[in-house]
C-alpha cells in the first residue's frame, strides 16, 4: 500500500540517524552479497543506500531478490550511520535498513542505462525520452533551466514588469522564416499562424500603456534544423516604454546576471560593447567568441602590391585579405590538418586557405609567396602579428566570404587545439547593425525585422537606393562564448516612419495594411517610444550546462528532421478530420 514519503532520496544525513523513514524511487544499483543486499534508491533529489540484512524481516529479504534495475519501490526503515561513509554520495554517511519493501512497478528490458554516459543513439534516446529524462545529466539540465527561469521572473518582478501572455493562434506576418499554419474549422479556407515571436503583440502592449512587459514565450518557426535550432523554442521576451538602447541593455545585463548567478554562481561583471563593424573587423563574425585571442588582422593594404595570384586577384576585384596567427603552432601542425582547415573554409565559399610557418624571422608555406617585391619579411610578419614558432593562416577574396570563413575557422581552430579555457563565460554586446541588406534577388530586406528603428540621423536616407546599405539600426545583440543569446532593438513608434520603412522594403500601402494594419493603427493612436529584446532560453541553458545540443536542455525536443520520436509526430490525420477543416491532403 502506498504510504506518504517522509523524505526524498537525497536529503538524509547523519543527523537523521535513528529515524523511521518512508522512501520511494527507482532502483539505480543492486548488489547481493549472499544474505546481505544493497540497493541504491534514486529520485530527482538524489540517491540513498538501502540495506537488507539479518535486521530486515524475512519477507523483505525475499522481496529484494525479485527486484531489478529501474523497478519502482517503496521502502520503510530506520536510518543508521554507516561504519564506512561513502564520500561519493551526498547521503553517504547513512544507510536505511529496510523493515518493509514493496514493489510499486516493474519494467520491461531497458534500451539503455540510466547513467550520464550513455552509448545509445540519439534517435533511440528520443524514442524513449521518458527514460532518457531519468538520467542524472538531463535531470540536472532541466532543474537548472527551472532555476534560471525562476531567477529571471523574480528579477523582472522586482523591476515592475508584468508577465502577459500573447496569442498562439494568430496572423501570419513575415519574420524571416516560414510559418506553421493551422486551418480554421469555423472559417473554412482561412488559416491561423503560430507566432515566430510575440513581436507585434508586445509592441501593441506598449501602445496600450502596459509600460513593462515580459513573457516566457513559446515560438514556432518552420525552418531547417541544427543543433541550436528547434521548430518550437522558448524566448524570454521583454519590452519597455520610454527607453533608450542603453536602458534596455542595462536591464538585459541584470536579467542575464540573475540567470547566471542563480544557476551556476557566476558573476558576469561588466559587459563590453563593440559595434557590428568592429566585430566583423576583429573577429569576422557578429557573434565573436572572446574567450581566446587570435583576432583577425586586415592585410589588404599591407599586401596591396603583391603579385601572388590569389592575393592580387582578390585585391583587383575589391576584395580583402585577412589573417590570424596561431601562437606556437608552426612546429606541430601537420599538412593533413592544414588541408582539413582548407576544406573547412571552402564550406563558407572561400577558394582556399594560405598558411605560413615562421622560423628564424622567415616564413615557409604558400602565405610566404604573398610578400610584395621590395617589402621586408619582418614588416610582413609585424603587420600580421606573427613571431618565430607561429602559424599564420591567410584568406583572400570577397569581403563577406573571407570574413565569415576566417571568423568561423578561428573558432574551429581554437576548439581543435583546445585553446578555449573551461568554466568561463565571456559576454559582449554588438551594436549598430546595418538596418538593411540585399537578398539573393537584389531586393532590400531588414537585417533584423521591419519594426526596428533606424538611427535617427539616418532616417532621411530611407528609400534612397544609394544610401540604404549605409543606414544603421538602433539594434543590439548579446553574445556569450560565441553564441548570440539575445537580441533586440528600439522600435519604430511612429506610423509615418513605419510606413516609410515598409515602402523602402518594397511593401506598398495596400500590402502594408493587409499584413500590418493593426500595428499601423496602434502606432497612429499615441504610441510611446519603446524597445526591448528577447533571449533564446534554450541556447542560454545549453551554454550554462555545457550541452552539445539544445535538445539536451528541452524536456521533449524534436529531431533534426522536426519529428517527435516518442509520440510519432507529425502523423497522418484521418480524411474525415480533414474534410471537417475543408483541407485536402495531396500527398
Amino acid at each position: 500500500m502506498l504510504q506518504e514519503r517522509t523524505h526524498t532520496c537525497g536529503e538524509l544525513r547523519a543527523t537523521d540517524a535513528g529515524e523511521q523513514v518512508v522512501l520511494q524511487g527507482w532502483v539505480q544499483a543492486l548488489r547481493d552479497r549472499g544474505g546481505v543486499a544493497f540497493l541504491v534508491l534514486r529520485d530527482r533529489y538524489g540517491t540513498v543506500q538501502i540495506t537488507v540484512d539479518e535486521r530486515s524481516p524475512e519477507a523483505v529479504r525475499e522481496a529484494v531478490k525479485k527486484l531489478a534495475l529501474e523497478y519502482v519501490v517503496q521502502v520503510k526503515g530506520e536510518v543508521v550511520e554507516r561504519y564506512r561513509p561513502n564520500e561519493g554520495m551526498a547521503t553517504g554517511a547513512i544507510e536505511v535498513v529496510a523493515s518493509e519493501l514493496e514493489l510499486l512497478s516493474g519494467t520491461r528490458p531497458l534500451p539503455f542505462t540510466m547513467s550520464d554516459e550513455v552509448d545509445a543513439l540519439e534517435d533511440t534516446r528520443l524514442r524513449y525520452r521518458f527514460l532518457d529524462l531519468r538520467r542524472p545529466a538531463l535531470q540536472r539540465n532541466i532543474i537548472l533551466r527551472h532555476r534560471a527561469v525562476a531567477a529571471v521572473r523574480s528579477f523582472l518582478d522586482e523591476q515592475r514588469f508584468l508577465e502577459i501572455e500573447t496569442p498562439i493562434l494568430t496572423k501570419a506576418t513575415p519574420e524571416g522564416a516560414r510559418d506553421y499554419l493551422v486551418p480554421s474549422r469555423v472559417h473554412p479556407g482561412q488559416w491561423y499562424a503560430l507566432p515566430q515571436s510575440p513581436q507585434l503583440f508586445k509592441q501593441i502592449l506598449m501602445v496600450a500603456g502596459m509600460d513593462r512587459y515580459f513573457q516566457v514565450a513559446r515560438c514556432f518557426r518552420d525552418e531547417d534544423l541544427r543543433a541550436d535550432r528547434q521548430p518550437e523554442f522558448t524566448q524570454i521576451d521583454i519590452e519597455m516604454s520610454f527607453v533608450t538602447s542603453d536602458m534596455v541593455m542595462t536591464l538585459a545585463e541584470g536579467v542575464v546576471g540573475a540567470m547566471w548567478k542563480e544557476s551556476v554562481g557566476f558573476d558576469i561583471g561588466e559587459v563590453p560593447r563593440i559595434t557590428f563593424a568592429e566585430a566583423i573587423h576583429r573577429f569576422g563574425v557578429d557573434n565573436p567568441d572572446m574567450r581566446f585571442e587570435m583576432e583577425l588582422s586586415d592585410l589588404t593594404s599591407t599586401l596591396a602590391a603583391s603579385t601572388f595570384p590569389p592575393i592580387a586577384n582578390a585585391i583587383a576585384h575589391k576584395g580583402i585579405v585577412k589573417t590570424f596567427v596561431v601562437k606556437g603552432a608552426a612546429g606541430n601542425t601537420s599538412r593533413k590538418v592544414l588541408d582539413a582547415w582548407t576544406k573547412f573554409v571552402r564550406n563558407y565559399g572561400m577558394g582556399g586557405l594560405m598558411w605560413g610557418k615562421v622560423s628564424g624571422g622567415e616564413m615557409s608555406g604558400p602565405a610566404a609567396k604573398a610578400l610584395p617585391e621590395g617589402m621586408a619579411m619582418a614588416d610582413y610578419l609585424a603587420a600580421a602579428g606573427a613571431a618565430d614558432g607561429d602559424l599564420l593562416l591567410l584568406g583572400a577574396g570577397e569581403a563577406g566570404v573571407v570574413n565569415t570563413g576566417m571568423g568561423r575557422l578561428r573558432s574551429h581552430v581554437a576548439k581543435e587545439l583546445d585553446l578555449i579555457p573551461e568554466g568561463i563565460f565571456k559576454f559582449c554586446w554588438v551594436t549598430d547593425f546595418p538596418a538593411f541588406e540585399k537578398d539573393d534577388d537584389g531586393r532590400w530586406t531588414s537585417m533584423h525585422h521591419p519594426f526596428t528603428s533606424p538611427k535617427a540621423e539616418h532616417m532621411d536616407w530611407l528609400g534612397d537606393d544609394e544610401k540604404m546599405g549605409d543606414i544603421l539600426s538602433d539594434a543590439y545583440d548579446l553574445v556569450c562564448n560565441g553564441s548570440e543569446i539575445g537580441g533586440g532593438s528600439i522600435r519604430i513608434h511612429r506610423e509615418d516612419v513605419q510606413q516609410k520603412v515598409l515602402a523602402a522594403l518594397g511593401i506598398g500601402e495596400a500590402e502594408a495594411r493587409e499584413k500590418f494594419g493593426f500595428l499601423l493603427d496602434a502606432l497612429a493612436h499615441g504610441a510611446p517610444p519603446h524597445g526591448g529584446l528577447a533571449f533564446g532560453l534554450d541556447r542560454c541553458i545549453s551554454i550554462l550546462t555545457g550541452a552539445d545540443s539544445i535538445r539536451d536542455v528541452i524536456a521533449f525536443p524534436k529531431t533534426t528532421s522536426a519529428q517527435d520520436r516518442m509520440v510519432d509526430a507529425p502523423n497522418a490525420v484521418p480524411l474525415a478530420d480533414l474534410d471537417v477543416l475543408k483541407v485536402k491532403n495531396t500527398v
